[in-house]
């Protein structure tokens, strides 16, 4: 899979691609990931990538013209999702991560400002995006969270499938089924806090029984992003 993020601040993403699995991903090309300058795709003297908006209002909304001309340079596969990072898009979840991990190359078009010219949104954009119902400063962090998200459901990222597997019920070849997420513990099996307190592990949990083990994940875990 390849990622390219269109950003007016493409060296926000320099330490994200350049740390952990995420590099690790890159290292055996599993992923490939770039961050591209907006500014790159103007053609006025002074870089400009944003005016004012149309009927009045505080600040600036970026331009069409750079982004398309921007996604126009970078789709490269057919199995292409251009993705815009909007605080009135849909909200990203599991689920959403799945399908995206499906695609052969994924473009974000990062806004700043009071947002995009929402003709990105209707004609050039596949999808809309929000991380949830508030509103970042840019579209930078979003995409670098869903970066991570889709990220470790590329086989290969995370190292042993099963690692995947055990936390996905009804598991699909898709993975569209959410994931299980159910509190975890390890040593030491009991820590003293201040004050003598003692805060010890579920003795189920040391019990090597798995059937009550299961039961009690059961009980206390949640599907996330069905």
């Amino acid at each position: 899979m390849r990622c390219d993020v269109v950003t007016i601040f493409p060296e926000l993403f320099d330490p994200f691609f350049s740390e952990s699995l995420i590099k690790r991903a890159s290292r055996k090309k599993l992923l490939s990931f770039k961050a591209h300058d907006l500014r790159k795709w103007v053609k006025d003297k002074h870089r400009t990538v944003d005016d004012r908006p149309f009927g009045g209002g505080l600040g600036q909304v970026f331009k069409l013209e750079p982004l398309s001309r921007a996604v126009q340079a970078l789709k490269k596969e057919k199995k292409t999702k251009v993705i815009l990072l909007s605080p009135r898009g849909k909200k990203f979840t599991q689920t959403v991560a799945a399908e995206l991990a499906q695609e052969d190359q994924l473009i974000f078009l990062c806004g700043r400002y009071e947002g995009v010219d929402e003709r990105v949104a209707q004609h050039i954009a596949d999808l809309n995006l929000s991380l949830g119902d508030f509103v970042l400063m840019g579209g930078e962090v979003a995409a670098m969270a869903i970066i991570e998200t889709v990220a470790r459901l590329v086989p290969g990222v995370v190292g042993k499938e099963e690692f995947l597997k055990e936390r996905v019920p009804g598991r699909s070849k898709r993975n569209t089924q959410g994931f299980w997420e159910f509190p975890q513990y390890t040593r030491p099996e009991v820590f003293e806090a201040k004050g003598g307190e003692k805060w010890r592990v579920p003795r189920v949990l040391m019990s090597g029984n798995h059937k009550e083990i299961a039961k009690w994940r059961a009980r206390h875990g949640k599907v996330i992003g069905r």
